[in-house]
């Protein structure tokens, strides 16, 4: 016999709102994701190459219901306008960052730190130790150990070699993104197209690769900050946290592990996949990223 429960309306998911806006930072247009509680713990996500804050939109669904997490382009990515003026190095990434987060008023937040966001990022920590919670370091290197052999060419690329300037040029294609997306993942199925067809349109627009090949000759002056950054772990150990994608082709797991020697404490988890973790392992690194943001926020 079938007895008729009480009707009860479904409860759906709780699945976060993100906002889409600008902010003006001395004549840089920033664009940003936002998304969390306005009064929860602030995650900041600092994006990698050749991606934009779109490569945190499903980590912002995951965590967003509890976490403020706030993901900006930086200036020559994704939706961020910058005047025709702009010289594209990673001081001024930075300099462009850290008013971003002025004009917000954030005064203290999580570092969520990936590729090129760990440059931006410990720059920005350095200026502003009393800002930073914690550290989430995903496939950012600050160590020499850390650097492949296709990194170490990177770094020794000279602006006055035409060849060096073609060579970066060749890898600021479709091929090249793709290759940064699939190279030393497990199950290339998990990594979303969209992910690096949407990068390369943007890598497409007018100045974009010119803008590129700018920040590409300019990482030198990141490997030669090592030392300076470490220092900086050192003298603060902020809590941290480790992931790494083991079959990066550029950032290798011995720099995830030297990140221990600074800070003893830090947790490291390393993945069976390459650049791009969160696109094959968000279901494993989500719960370790909430964990961490409970014990840490203010």
């Amino acid at each position: 016999m079938h007895v008729n429960a009480a009707h009860t309306e479904p409860t759906a998911p709780s699945v976060p709102r993100i906002t889409h806006r600008h902010v003006d930072v001395d004549g840089v247009r920033v664009f940003y994701r936002e998304t969390g509680p306005a009064d929860a713990p602030v995650l900041l996500l600092l994006h990698g190459f050749p991606s934009a804050s779109h490569q945190f939109r499903r980590l912002m669904d995951a965590l967003g219901g509890e976490f403020r997490l706030i993901a900006p382009d930086y200036p020559g990515f994704g939706h961020t306008q910058a005047p025709d003026t702009f010289t594209y190095g990673f001081e001024r990434l930075a300099d462009v960052v850290e008013g971003f987060t002025e004009a917000l008023g954030l005064t203290r937040f999580a570092l969520y730190v990936f590729d090129f966001g760990g440059p931006v990022g410990f720059r920005l920590a350095e200026r502003h130790p009393e800002r930073i919670t914690g550290l989430i370091v995903q496939n950012a290197n600050a160590y020499d150990e850390g650097l492949s052999d296709a990194a170490r060419e990177l770094v020794a690329r000279d602006r006055e070699n035409p060849d060096d300037i073609d060579a970066i040029a060749g890898f600021l294609t479709t091929a090249g993104t793709r290759f940064q997306y699939e190279t030393g993942t497990g199950r290339t199925e998990l990594v979303d197209p969209d992910s690096w067809t949407l990068d390369q349109h943007f890598l497409d627009l007018p100045g974009r690769k010119s803008a590129q090949i700018d920040l590409a000759l300019d990482y030198r002056s990141n490997v030669e900050r090592y030392p300076a950054w470490q220092s900086w772990l050192r003298a603060h150990r902020p809590p941290a946290l480790i992931l790494w994608g083991e079959g990066d082709p550029f950032f290798t797991p011995p720099g995830a592990r030297a990140y221990l020697r600074d800070l003893p404490d830090a947790a490291l988890h390393l993945f069976p996949t390459g650049h791009f973790a969160l696109e094959e392992h968000l279901p494993e690194i989500a719960p370790l990223i909430a964990d961490f943001l409970r014990r840490t926020g203010h």
